[in-house]
């Protein structure tokens, strides 16, 4: 029996010529990241390690994104605790406020992920990178210092789901609403420990935006990981990005799946999953009438520039509506300046937005757009769990950039006006 792609990277990072799911390997890793909430407890456990120094300096990532700038005291300390290792260990790839941006948006724009890597991080959604054809996933902190420590980590070889996706989408259907569509169907523990693997002629017309969202939100399926093919775009993409060697690695013909989903994406409609899990998934047509007081475009989810984009087309000339409050976050600082430089800041600002220096702040419910008792909020972040985003009576309703902009202009949940 053949191996899929993720079995294959796993197999060459363990050396050895071939893996079966659920066998127990220890892995060679690429890359090893933490952020300014998980890395604290990380950095206390390899001091107690007693070791000397890290596996590779070039080879770990830090990124100070959930409450940076800090937004108090804790907060403050947790960043000066990662600031000192760092400094202690010269971490290479360390990025603080003024270089910082949401991790799983800067880590690939700065070129530190390409295909055939093995990465982990102590943030659930370290799954995003599945889009360029890595094998990417979450960790605790504790396997994080053992990765930062070794180089090495151990995973169970997990089995896979194949979804077949074909045609090509309509204007306002984006990696987002595929997502939240799978999601809907397979159910936030239907992937389980399995990885996603996506194929089909429907990829070429996904953006590699669109593949961060699909491979990021892997997790709220229960996945390990979620992977794509290596094609043009990705090539394009590593190029562009990265000096780094790649490796591209294919799926066998006789590769074992588990299920195989077919999904004719010509068929979707923008989806929102409603409170208070990614899985509870209506279409746009079955929404109804709910009124919100809140809308965030932004997240290692949808903060990209095409998100941008997207959004700023919607709003251009246009006004928010009133008492509605709209918080626009790009995703690193080098998408806020092409988004300044394509006038998108000027439009939203224009429109009645703020727009927010990188954070991840609204979507854990760190700051930056608390929600109040009673509150509802349309987000394009990928988590919508009870008091996620603040008070445990508020709501969140996840969806794309287009639907979020929309929304931000009738004060209520509604989709982009068709052309």
């Amino acid at each position: 029996m053949g191996m899929t792609m993720t079995q294959k990277i796993l197999a060459a990072h363990a050396g050895l010529d071939r893996v079966s799911a659920g066998q127990l390997i220890e892995a060679d890793l690429d890359l090893v990241l933490g952020n300014d909430i998980t890395s604290p407890v990380a950095i206390h456990e390899i001091e107690k390690m007693k070791v000397d120094g890290v596996f590779d300096k070039d080879k770990i990532a830090l990124v100070m994104d959930h409450f940076a700038p800090n937004k108090d005291i804790k907060s403050a300390q947790h960043c000066k605790c990662v600031r000192e290792f760092a400094c202690r260990h010269d971490i290479t790839n360390y990025y603080d406020v003024g270089e910082m941006g949401i991790e799983h948006a800067l880590l690939p724009e700065k070129g530190l992920t390409v295909a055939g890597d093995v990465i982990i991080g102590a943030d659930s959604h370290t799954c995003t990178y599945g889009a360029l054809g890595a094998f990417s996933t979450g960790v605790g902190s504790t396997d994080m210092a053992a990765g930062m420590a070794t180089g090495k980590a151990w995973f169970k070889v997990p089995s896979a789901i194949r979804f077949q996706l074909t045609g090509k989408p309509a204007k306002w259907i984006s990696g987002k609403d595929i997502i939240l569509h799978i999601i809907g169907m397979i159910g936030v523990d239907g992937a389980l420990y399995k990885s996603m693997e996506f194929v089909g002629d429907g990829i070429q017309y996904l953006s590699m935006d669109d593949r961060f969202t699909i491979a990021n939100m892997a997790i709220e399926a229960g996945g390990k990981n979620g992977i794509f093919p290596v094609d043009e775009k990705t090539i394009q993409y590593m190029e562009e990005h990265s000096k780094r060697p790649y490796k591209v690695y294919e799926a066998d013909d006789d590769a074992e799946y588990d299920e195989t989903y077919t999904i004719d994406l010509s068929t979707l409609r923008p989806t929102v999953a409603f409170p208070h899990l990614p899985e509870n998934t209506k279409t746009i047509d079955e929404v109804g009438d709910i009124a919100i007081d809140q809308v965030v475009i932004g997240s290692c989810t949808n903060g990209r520039l095409e998100d941008l984009k997207i959004a700023a087309s919607i709003l251009a000339g246009k006004k928010v509506k009133k008492g509605l409050r709209v918080i626009v976050i790009p995703a690193t600082q080098q998408i806020y300046l092409d988004a300044m430089e394509a006038g998108y800041i000027r439009t939203f600002i224009e429109a009645g937005a703020i727009v927010s220096t990188p954070t991840c702040g609204p979507c854990l419910g760190g700051y930056m757009g608390i929600l109040a008792e009673n509150e509802r909020c349309v987000s394009t972040t990928n988590r919508n769990f009870v008091g996620r985003m603040g008070h445990v009576d508020s709501e969140i309703y996840l969806a794309s950039p287009a639907v979020a902009a929309a929304s931000a202009l009738t004060g209520k949940i509604s989709a982009p006006e068709e052309e």
